[in-house]
Formats: structure tokens, sequence, C-alpha cells
């Protein structure tokens, strides 16, 4: 390869990897280094010297001046150095320029190898360091393979592979291959075959960003997200809560004529999703949380963190739920064990001990 075309492809690669120059510079003296070692027996390390307004490539060995010697490989004592010149100090390298041409192939391969190993290397650092970056969110993806329960896929931003178990996909949710979706990045996971990607679509993690990107109030803070629970592939409930007594959290999140909740539903392949109105008090986040049901009334035991929430008895499935599913999540959003009671079955007041709404 001529010189012109050699620093026409270090700026074509460069722009291409994103990695930065000087780390293939000093690829290739690492590279350059065993190969001469190879071929003369001198462990001595190589530099590089480019001039690219002159198109020129400079190869030497090298060995740095020391006062004492510790590495003979690479170190030169002064009073040697100053035999091949006399202004020599400490500090300073003395230099024989090599040519590559005096490599023989197999030298010439030993320095590809080397090369290539330190590029890939600081690559996988590169998409490490930004795969950590971008933990907690949403990338596209595309589906590359299928085996078994585990889909693997390729995040397009920078061409590492995700792999998502059975746990974090939408039940009954279908993926193919070549299909673009859309994934949450949970974690990096570093085992012994190396690090994983691990993404979701099913993560309550991946509900909570799809918020954050489709609502402006989330955004900028004026409307924060306490907490989202989720029964992927059927149910959301998610708690917003607003520091402006003028802000309407639930509205926000809901949007005008349903918009922003309706961008998130056709995500989520129609996703049922509750936005509850949080609140200190817990008697009125325990009702708002069986929406879409309305509670009657609501007692609770603050020793025990349990609650009896009183629904009309023809709201009683809604707020119970299929299998149980709505009074589980309201459960779990307000970290209290809740019991749903027809309004019919309160005949007898409750304890004065208790509390209620």
């Amino acid at each position: 390869m001529k010189n012109k075309e050699f620093f026409e492809a270090l700026e074509a690669w460069e722009r291409e990897s994103r990695i930065d120059r000087e780390v293939f510079i000093s690829s290739l003296e690492a590279g350059l280094s065993s190969a001469y070692k190879k071929e003369t027996g001198d462990s001595r390390p190589a530099m590089i010297e480019l001039k690219p307004e002159k198109h020129e490539i400079k190869v030497y060995v090298y060995r740095t001046v020391v006062a004492e010697v510790e590495d003979p490989d690479k170190e030169i004592s002064l009073e040697e150095a100053k035999l091949v010149k006399k202004s020599y100090k400490v500090g300073d390298l003395v230099k024989e320029e090599i040519s590559p041409k005096l490599f023989t192939r197999i030298a010439a391969l030993t320095a590809k190898q080397v090369v290539t190993q330190r590029l890939t290397d600081a690559k996988k650092e590169q998409i490490l360091e930004e795969m950590n970056d971008k933990e907690g969110e949403i990338l596209p993806a595309v589906v590359r393979r299928i085996e078994g329960n585990i889909v693997y896929v390729e995040i397009l931003s920078t061409q590492m592979e995700g792999v998502m178990n059975q746990q974090d996909q939408i039940a009954r949710e279908t993926y193919r291959e070549g299909q673009t979706i859309r994934v949450y990045v949970k974690k990096l996971k570093v085992n012994n075959y190396g690090t994983q990607v691990l993404v979701s679509r099913s993560s309550p993690g991946f509900v909570r960003r799809l918020f954050e990107l489709e609502v402006p109030e989330i955004k900028s803070g004026v409307v924060s997200i306490k907490k989202v629970v989720r029964e992927a592939g059927n149910r959301t409930k998610i708690a917003v809560y607003s520091e402006d007594s003028d802000v309407d959290a639930v509205g926000a999140c809901i949007g005008p004529k349903g918009t922003r909740i309706g961008a998130i539903v056709k995500e989520l392949n129609g996703e049922r999703i509750d936005v509850i109105q949080w609140s200190p008090n817990p008697l009125e986040f325990i009702a708002s949380a069986i929406s879409p049901a309305k509670a009657a009334f609501v007692q609770v035991n603050n020793e025990a963190y349990s609650a009896s929430v009183y629904v009309n008895d023809d709201m009683l499935s809604l707020a119970i739920g299929r299998e149980g599913q709505n009074a589980r999540l309201a459960a779990k959003l307000t970290e209290w064990k809740i019991d749903v009671k027809p309004y019919s079955s309160c005949g007898i007041l409750p304890n004065l001990e208790d509390e209620e709404i």
C-alpha cells in the first residue's frame, strides 16, 4: 500500500470505528514490536512517526535513556547512550529506523494478529463504555435469531448483541427474525463467555422509560413517577405525583384525548395501563390504586399494613380483576395487603382503632 493510501484508509477507519487514531497507532506499534522480536530476537519496542502532510511513515525501534538500567531490552544507560550521541540525556529515546520490508511473511502475520487483537479489545471496551451509559435506556434493536425461549437482538446504535430471556418478553408477544423492536437495557452481565447485554420488554422500567419519553412534564420534573408495577402483556399500574397543585399529574400522563398514553399502549400491544394519583395519605392512595373501580370506603390497620377496600357490589369483579390481577397489582403498588370486599358486607361498623374514608 502506498503511503497516501495508508493515510486515507486510516482516516476512513477512524471515522467508521469511532476509535481514536492513537489507539490504532499504539496497536500497530505493539504488532511491529512483536514482529521485530520474532524476526531478529531483539526485544526493543517499536514506535511509528506519521507525517500526514508529507504522506510519510517512519518506523523505529528504541530504548529509553536511564540513570540505572533495570530492563536492558527497553533501557540504555546514559553512559552508553553518550557513545552514540553526546547530547543524549536521561529520558531521551535512542532510536534506530527500520524498514517493515525487512519482515518475513511469518513476522508480518504476527504483527497483523497482534494489531487485530488489540483493536478488537479496544472496540469491545468502547462498546462496553457506551452500553454502561445506556443502562436504563430504550434502544432500537433487530431480532437476529431465536433459540428456544431466548431472543437474541442486535442493538442498532452499537451493533452489540442483546439477550432477551423468556421472563423479559411480553406475554403473548411474538418475535421474528429481522423484526425491529424497542428494548429496555436492564444491565450488563459479565460471565465466562464475555459480557452480555440483558434487555427486556417486560420490565416495569420499560414502561417507566416510555412515560419519561412521551410525557414532557415527567421529563422536566414537574411530574414524578413514584412507582410502576406490571404483569407484562396484561396490566400495568403507575403512580404519579406533582408538587405543583396546578398540575394534573394523571391528566398529563394521559395527554390530550389520550394521545400520550395511547402511544404507550400501542408500543405495549394493547396492555392496559392504569395511571394512579399518588398520595402520601395511604387511605387515598389505596382507594385510587384499585382503579378502574371506585372505592366506597377504605379501612386500614396501620400496624398490620393491611386494608379492606369496600366497593359497590356491581364493581366487585372490576376491583378484583381477572384472577385477582387488579387487586394484586394495587397491593404491589401501595405495598399494603389489600382485601377487596362488597359494600353489602359492611353491615358491622369498622373497629374504632382502624382508620377509614
